[in-house]
């Protein structure tokens, strides 16, 4: 049985999904683009501001679900364009500290334009 974890500090969902789902001690989330959870509307001009507001996104998903990005044991990461690979890393190092397992892929296009989308698989503490 799963619980599904929804919480108003991050965007609602924008199609038919949870934010995240707790199976047992793990927490599942739904992929978060660079929305702001208070207006709906895409942040950030390039991919340094919207990866630190899908980080912020995924912080309040992962607190709501009982873990934290320190919890993280896996996260998959995608972008718009490789090219924005390194700029991507150094904003994303900053806030998976613990260096969870990765996947980091380039796809055609993600949601609302985003340049970034992240979901992530963490313990609850």
């Amino acid at each position: 049985m799963s619980n599904k974890v929804e919480t108003s500090k991050a965007p609602a969902a924008i199609g038919p999904y949870s934010q995240a789902v707790v199976v047992g001690n793990l927490i599942f989330t739904s992929g978060q683009i660079p929305l702001n959870p208070e207006t709906g509307v895409l942040e950030g001009e390039n991919i340094t501001e919207q990866t630190h507001r899908v980080c912020k996104n995924l912080e309040a998903v992962l607190s709501a679900a009982g873990g934290s990005l320190q919890s993280t044991v896996k996260t998959v990461c995608f972008l718009a364009d490789m090219a924005d690979f390194t700029a991507f890393n150094e904003v994303y190092a900053q806030y998976f500290t613990e260096k969870p397992a990765r996947s980091c892929v380039a796809v055609k296009e993600l949601p609302r334009g985003a340049l970034v989308e992240v979901e992530v698989i963490a313990e609850k503490e």
